[in-house]
């Protein structure tokens, strides 16, 4: 099988996160949403992937990939797991602050009991993240569970680095501010989502269209993204059903 160009690849990937989108989102960030639903939603979503996504990227670093690979994962560990390349907190840590914004305590994201269609979810991220090939890995962890539908627009007509007056705009525009009244002083992860996140997503798109050369790599990155997407799917529906939200 011939190996796909770079374009060509990146398309196909492309296709799959113009996917990661979900019926129920415009429920959770409107105005309708409740503060039990919200923390049902937070709850799964950081004990799924928000507190050990370091540990995701560490494993990948973990199978000795090139160098500059190594130095990127390195990077971005430091990042998610001190906050040192932003502002001095991890990131699992600004999730919790953002929590206590919305009144949650964060014992509430001890222990969390994940419901199956989550743990489903989880345990393929382990799985991929633990025994695959290093870059199809690191496509799952970084463009996958990081990107969204938006990946499109984002990845291939990036905008201008934002600075602390626009980063501020975007933070008292967030939903959890307008529709919940949650004072901008607890959004730190928003800022710094603004801040790291677009240099993030250009290297993980990079570095795997990069290394991505052969034909039964290519595959088996579209594959196991696309059953990534599958299993994100049914998270999300489990999500929304236990909030009792319907289509």
């Amino acid at each position: 099988m011939k190996p796909l160009s770079s374009d060509q690849f990146r398309e196909k990937l492309m296709a799959i996160m113009d996917r990661k989108d979900h019926w129920a989102w415009p429920h959770f960030c409107g105005p309708q949403i409740t503060k039990p639903q919200l923390e049902t939603h937070f709850r799964q979503e950081y004990a799924v992937y928000v507190r050990d996504f370091p540990v995701f990227l560490s494993r990948i670093h973990g199978k000795n990939p090139p160098r500059p690979v190594r130095s990127e994962l390195a990077r971005n560990i430091y990042e998610e797991d001190t906050g040192g390349l932003s502002l001095g907190q991890s990131h699992p840590d600004l999730f919790l602050t953002m929590m206590l914004g919305l009144g949650f305590e964060r014992a509430h994201f001890r222990d969390v009991s994940l419901l199956a269609e989550s743990r489903a979810y989880r345990e393929w991220l382990d799985k991929t993240t633990s025994e695959g090939d290093w870059l199809t890995a690191l496509a799952v962890a970084t463009i996958f569970v990081e990107g969204s539908v938006h990946d499109r627009q984002e990845v291939l007509h990036p905008s201008p680095p934002k600075d602390a007056e626009q980063i501020e705009e975007i933070v008292r525009k967030h939903p959890l501010v307008q529709n919940h009244g949650v004072d901008p002083k607890y959004l730190d992860l928003i800022r710094v989502h603004l801040m790291v996140e677009p240099s993030h997503r250009q290297t993980a798109w990079k570095t795997v269209l990069d290394y991505a050369l052969g034909a039964a790599d290519q595959q088996l990155i579209l594959d196991t993204m696309q059953e990534s997407l599958e299993h994100w799917l049914r998270y999300r529906d489990g999500v929304a059903r236990s909030c009792g939200l319907r289509k």
